[in-house]
């Protein structure tokens, strides 16, 4: 279950991630509750998944997810480029995240 807690954790980083750019600078409302919210749920599931998880582990797992939707988010979304190398870290932080998930078991 701590792992499905992190997965959702993560999700609410690109959440907030997401809706902090949305927000301009926190001038549009509905954006700025949205990052408040995706906040406040990120760090409770993430504090849900760490009572298992080692908490270095999870961190960097939380911020590895995080990091590769939002940069796909800034891709598909925000017309940010997509170039060989940058493919090439994602997928190397991808395999990074996986590694630490088959390292550690429950």
């Amino acid at each position: 279950m701590a792992w499905l807690y992190l997965i959702i954790a993560s999700g609410f980083e690109i959440g907030f991630t997401t809706c902090l750019k949305l927000s301009d600078n926190f001038t549009k409302p509905v954006w700025t509750v949205g990052f408040l919210i995706s906040t406040v749920l990120g760090l409770a599931f993430l504090n849900k998944a760490v009572q298992t998880i080692p908490m270095g582990t999870a961190y960097a797992i939380w911020t590895g997810l995080g990091a590769v939707g939002t940069v796909l988010i800034g891709i598909l979304l925000h017309g940010e480029p997509m170039d060989f190398w940058r493919g090439f870290f994602l997928s190397t932080l991808i395999l990074s995240v996986m590694g630490l998930k088959f390292l550690v078991t429950e």
